[in-house]
């Protein structure tokens, strides 16, 4: 028997983020440029629609097409008739788990177009989604089934969009658990997750200006505590957070170029890093 060396298993993990998300496309262009193609792909709301653009095996130019349809402002004022009412008079309304405050025939719309009927178990790269079951609180991966089911509940951010039930369990957005769920991917030998901090307002003047500083500040958090859990366990683990030199909207859509040349720099950079914790995964493989 000889042995021959191989290129180690490693998954790309991409977090929520909004359209910050699509930096995933430049990271990915820098790495299989240096021959290091992911063999598994894990998403997290917004993360995971541009993930499985990625796993579709759609080029950076075409993907930026796509996903500008994908993740729009539009998608997220589509009003839904009575929802303000509801929310004011919970009891005559019959407010419940499944209150949204817009409507998700558009979304669904836009993401049947993209990839139809196409399931998870059927992409030219494994994807994982993930999304929270809205019972428990708990990170769930979905494997196999519906890409678009697996896409809507990974993005059923509450308030905004109704949950997602898939095999009878009220799914929401995949953030709410884990914004960077690298523990989806802990079979991998080495992980490169591309994620970005929750931006902190500027001013606190409105309500909702000091409902997303806790919220950011909740995130982060959350975010920090698990990448540092899953360094204690041995991942072993690359980040990669793109530094970005403006403010950009959760649906800034023209911001998309830039955020994706913002991923191939901040990948450049960490190359050095990911070459160096290769060489140092098992890479003999038996051959005859």
């Amino acid at each position: 028997m000889k042995c021959k060396r191989a290129t180690p298993r490693f998954a790309i993990v991409l977090g929520s983020g909004g359209v910050r998300s699509i930096a995933a496309l430049g990271m990915v262009e820098v790495l299989w440029r240096e021959g290091l193609r992911p063999d598994l792909v894990v998403g997290c709301s917004a993360g995971a629609m541009f993930g499985a653009l990625i796993a579709s095996g759609h080029d950076a130019l075409e993907a930026v097409r796509i996903a500008t349809t994908l993740w729009s402002s539009e998608v997220t004022r589509q009003r839904r008739r009575g929802a303000i009412a509801q929310m004011l008079f919970p009891r005559l309304g019959r407010f419940d788990a499944d209150f949204a405050l817009r409507d998700d025939r558009l979304i669904l719309q836009r993401l049947d177009q993209a990839f139809g009927d196409v399931r998870l178990e059927d992409l030219r790269l494994p994807l994982r989604v993930t999304a929270t079951d809205a019972a428990t609180g708990d990170t769930v991966v979905i494997r196999k089934g519906s890409l678009v089911d697996a896409l809507r509940a990974s993005i059923a951010l509450p308030f905004m969009f109704k949950p997602m039930k898939i095999d009878g369990v009220r799914l929401i957005d995949g953030f709410t658990s884990d914004p960077l769920p690298v523990s989806a991917a802990a079979d991998a030998q080495l992980v490169v997750a591309l994620g970005f901090p929750s931006p902190m307002p500027r001013r606190i003047d409105i309500p909702s200006r000091l409902l997303a500083q806790v919220t950011s500040a909740m995130t982060n958090n959350l975010m920090q505590s698990r990448l540092a859990c899953a360094r204690a366990e041995g991942m072993k683990l690359i980040e990669i957070s793109p530094k970005l030199e403006r403010r950009v909207g959760l649906f800034d859509t023209e911001a998309m170029p830039y955020l994706v040349e913002a991923g191939r720099r901040a990948t450049e950079e960490m190359l050095p890093a990911i070459h160096a914790l290769l060489d140092r995964s098992p890479r003999l493989v038996a051959a005859a």
